[in-house]
């Protein structure tokens, strides 16, 4: 017959312990592979595409709003009274290609006229080095993008994207 080894109450308490001490020391090891990240609210995100459309309008030009994650998936969408079914693609590409490179696309367009190896990767879906793609940050973070197209110039599609983004820059903390 084998004896069976038995530990003291004090033995067993003391390996609990440690047990105990392992694992709470461990727990911040595992918050750092957590990443915590922002969103933008449904409400938002529609609030920036309607001020596009809504400062497009003003100036008299007819535009299309895309509102993208940081992922580049759409939150939010607002096609403008009157403008062209191609703005749907082009503000969704500018907003999707400002998302992915987490960098306004006006940026991307210069960079594209010096780099062919930088130009062949806009031979991909959905990317699109044209102005009027513009960064949604917190602090540092990429949270989203908001794209315009429609107007007669990617410099007028960027400027309605920044109106768009201006209006709620104080909430972006």
């Amino acid at each position: 017959m084998t004896p069976i080894l038995t530990m003291p109450n004090r033995a067993k308490a003391s390996i609990a312990g440690a047990l105990i001490l392992t694992a709470v020391g461990a727990a911040p090891a595992l918050a750092d592979d957590v990443l915590v990240t922002h969103r933008l609210s449904a409400a938002l995100a529609s609030e920036i595409a309607s001020e596009v459309v809504a400062s497009c309008a003003r100036q008299g030009y007819a535009e299309t709003a895309v509102v993208v994650d940081a992922n580049g998936r759409e939150q939010a969408l607002l096609r403008g009274d009157g403008v062209g079914p191609h703005s749907l693609d082009s503000a969704y590409n500018k907003a999707y290609t400002a998302a992915t490179f987490k960098t306004d696309t006006t940026k991307l367009a210069e960079r594209v006229k010096t780099s062919p190896e930088f130009a062949a990767l806009f031979t991909l879906p959905h990317l699109l080095p044209a102005g009027g793609g513009v960064v949604i940050k917190i602090g540092e973070e990429t949270v989203g993008a908001v794209g315009a197209g429609g107007a007669p110039g990617f410099n007028l599609d960027d400027g309605c994207a920044k109106a768009g983004l201006d209006k709620v820059r104080d909430r972006l903390k």
